[in-house]
Formats: structure tokens, sequence, C-alpha cells
């Protein structure tokens, strides 16, 4: 830290294992009611303080290895793009410190670094040597980068004429060209088609492979589980959770969809969970858990019980005896693939609910998304639950999932004020494990077979 209180950026010689580390990283801007004040501060600096000082990112402690991905996720206004922002270097840190390890590729605020004036074109070549790649690399990249970003004639016309995807495509392009040992990635994944998306996931799972530390920030809590080796919870700047991907979106789902009064409780059980350590890993499918014992099919199994179980706040409904039966009635949790099954709970309602929908939802071991179903469409929800009332959902589903253990929550959503809000929710409400089979041909996460594979030999041309 420098003798004013500055943060100095360092870059140091490349470490074996950390690429970014920070110590009670702090950024605080000081806000004015007025301009006079502004001056009046010049004047009288250290004995008055003319101003209200807004803390945007508070004491963050992280430590990121060398080839690791990691997501931050947050409510809007939580400090994650100031985060990067002091990462990347275009913001100085009030306190502090920070330590950066390799050559950082940024992709910030959609459009930042782009003159409008410039083209595409011109705009690459400078955003290239920003970066730091030299002219003979530029050149050498240029056709990759061009065709990286698909936006063909409008590489040679201002980037004032260009939408928000194009924008997008360009700033990517350029990022992941530049063969960067860490790339920081602001929110700019969302914009753009899908096809654009899948280009830029794969170009990210091939930047991994090579060894890059990958930082970015997504409201897409999917995108976290699926890309991210771990994953921060952010709040009102303050690191509140750095867990697993699954443990830290279920944490951030949790406070996303806590009312205003409950709000302050739920951030302290975050924070204490982050200080009582990881949770216990959960089998991926495919991958028999060694420590659960192997039961016949249509079994129920007592061991079967998850440790990740979390609930949302009660609004007037609470959710209660969440069990899978099969056809006969009989509670089960050990399921035979293709099986069908029914998974059920109840509800209890205390107030008074309108536009009433109940789900489920199927989720892996990361906590990634398999599949789920809701009781109602848009058009034929319940319109009103008296209080009192108790409803018992049925949900039928097969069980086409291929070996292994897998989540399922449970959620009851209703109308309040002209938006759709979850009335109770549990998360991982229910463990069940699909047995497998013998010579077991299937591969990935869902059985998808309609009938047995044929193969031909034909005849040569």
């Amino acid at each position: 830290m420098s003798s004013e209180g500055r943060v100095d950026r360092v870059m140091v010689e490349p470490l074996p294992e950390v690429a970014i580390r920070t110590r009670g990283l702090t950024k605080a801007y000081a806000i004015y009611s007025r301009p006079g004040l502004r001056l009046k501060q010049l004047f009288w600096p250290g004995r008055r303080k003319f101003y209200q000082e807004f803390v945007a990112v508070r004491d963050i402690d992280l430590e990121i290895h060398r080839g690791e991905t990691v997501g931050i996720v947050g409510r809007n206004g939580s400090g994650k793009s100031t985060l990067l922002n002091l990462i990347c270097g275009t913001l100085s840190g009030s306190s502090g410190e920070l330590e950066v390890s390799g050559h950082v590729a940024p992709i910030l605020t959609l459009g930042a670094g782009f003159d409008p004036e410039f083209t595409g074109r011109e705009n690459v070549l400078m955003n290239a040597a920003i970066i730091g790649l030299s002219r003979a690399a530029i050149s050498q990249r240029l056709d990759s980068i061009v065709a990286f970003a698909g936006i063909g004639d409008f590489f040679d016309r201002p980037v004032k004429l260009y939408s928000s995807g194009m924008y997008a495509r360009l700033a990517f392009a350029v990022a992941i060209n530049a063969d960067p040992e860490i790339l920081v990635i602001d929110e700019i994944l969302s914009v753009g088609d899908e096809a654009f998306a899948r280009k830029c996931f794969a170009r990210l799972e091939e930047l991994k492979k090579a060894g890059s530390t990958i930082l970015f920030v997504s409201h897409s809590s999917q995108m976290v589980i699926e890309l991210c080796d771990r994953a921060l919870l952010i709040e009102e700047g303050e690191r509140l959770l750095m867990a697993s991907p699954k443990e830290v979106v279920t944490a951030y789902h949790k406070l996303l969809y806590a009312s205003e009064a409950s709000r302050a409780a739920v951030i302290d059980e975050i924070r204490q969970s982050g200080r009582a350590g990881p949770a216990e890993n959960v089998a991926e499918p495919g991958q028999a858990p060694a420590q659960i014992p192997s039961e016949k099919p249509g079994a129920f199994d007592s061991t079967l019980a998850p440790e990740s179980t979390s609930e949302y706040e009660r609004l007037g409904a609470a959710i209660k005896n969440v069990c899978i039966v099969n056809a006969l009635g009989e509670k089960v949790n050990v399921l035979e693939r293709g099986g069908e099954y029914t998974y059920t709970y109840e509800v209890a309602f205390s107030e008074d609910a309108y536009g009433v929908q109940f789900g489920m939802m199927i989720k892996a071991g990361t906590g990634l998304e398999i599949a789920g179903q809701v009781s109602h469409g848009p058009s034929d929800v319940l319109e009103y639950v008296r209080p009192g009332q108790r409803v018992r959902v049925s949900l039928p589903f097969r069980a086409d999932l291929v070996a292994g253990t897998y989540f399922v929550n449970a959620g009851v959503m209703a109308v309040r004020e002209g938006e759709k809000v979850y009335l109770h929710r549990i998360i991982d409400a229910l463990l069940f494990r699909v047995e497998p089979l013998k010579d077991d041909r299937v591969t990935g996460r869902v059985d998808l077979r309609v009938g047995k594979s044929r193969i031909e030999i034909l005849p040569k041309d």
C-alpha cells in the first residue's frame, strides 16, 4: 500500500499455483451532495468530511489458483463489477493488497475501450495492443478474430452502428485470441444469440484445458454451475461465501428471494456457513457412492438423506412430507431406470394465496438442473387457496436417468403484487439414487433411447 493509502497493483512473477490474491481489498468512494463541497474538501483536507463514504468493496480476501474458473454472483449493486475492475487494474483500491500473476485479458462493460467512431477492425487493432499483443501477433491472429466475431461487413464499419450483440462478439473475439493467462469477464456472455454463446463456452473450455484462469460475473446460476470450479457470493461489497458452485448458488437464491425483513438473518446465516467450511461432496451421476450400500430398485434406503437441504422463507405456506412413491403408493428412493414414479408433498397454507403453482426440479450432485415440471400452466393456475387449506401435490415422472445420485427441489409459487414469488421452497428436499444396469451403454445424464441400436456395414463405393 502506498503512503497515500491507495492500493499498489503489483505484477509479480508467475507463481506455481496462485493467479490472483487479495488481502483486505477495499474500494470506497466519496459522495458529495453538491459540487461546492468537493472544493471545500480540497481546502480543508483531513479536518472535516464534507462527503459521505460509500464502500463498494469491503475487506475482500481471495486466493484464486492458476487454471481455476471462478464465478462471482450477487444481487445488483453488490460490488461484483467493482471487484473485477480492481483485479484488471482499471480501478485503484482504497486499501488492502492485490497481486496478479499473469497476463490479463479483460472483457468488462459492454463496448468499454471501443471508440464509436472507429471501425471494428481499427478497434480490434487498438484493443489488441492495449492488452499486450505485439503488432506481429495481431496480424497473425486477425483472421481468427474476424472469423470468431462473425459480424461480416460490419467489421469495417464504425462500431457506433453495432448492436449490443455485435459489441459482445467483437470484445470476446479479441480477448480470447490473446491467449490470456487470466481471462476476466463481466456479464458479457449474457449478450448475443445462443449460437454465439455456445461458441464462447466451447472456447472457454479450451482455455480451461490450456491452464488459463477464468474469472467472471454472471446472473445465470446454471452457467456458474456448469463452467466453474468454485464460486464467490458478494453482498454489499462483502465476501459472504466462497465454496462449490452448487453451495454458492443455493445461498444466492436464498438471499435473492428473502423478504426485506428476513434478509439480515439470511445474510448472517450464509456468513456463518462460510466459516463452517465446505459441505461434504456427493457422488456424480455414473459414480456409485461408496458410503451408500446398494439396494434393489424399488426399495427405500434410509441412508439416502441429503445433508445440503436449504429452505426459503415461508410466506404463508409450508411444504411437508416430501417423498417419492411407486405405482403401489410405496415410499421409495432407489429407482429403476425407466420406472414410473410420483414425486409428492403436501402444502399447508396459512395466508390467502392467488395464482398458485407447484413444482419440482431434479438436479445432479453439482447442482446442474436436469429436468423439472410445474403443476399448472400460466393459463390454468389455482386461482385462490384460502388460509387453513392443505394441498397434496402429485407430480408423476419417469426415471430416464443414468446411474447415480440426484437431488429434488420442491416449491410453491403464487402471485403477489403482480409478481410471481415463492411462498416456500426447499432446495435438496430429497435424495434418490438410480441403480446401474448390466451392460449399460448409456452415457451422459439422461437415457434418450427409444429402441435397439442398429449397425449396418455398407458396401464400398
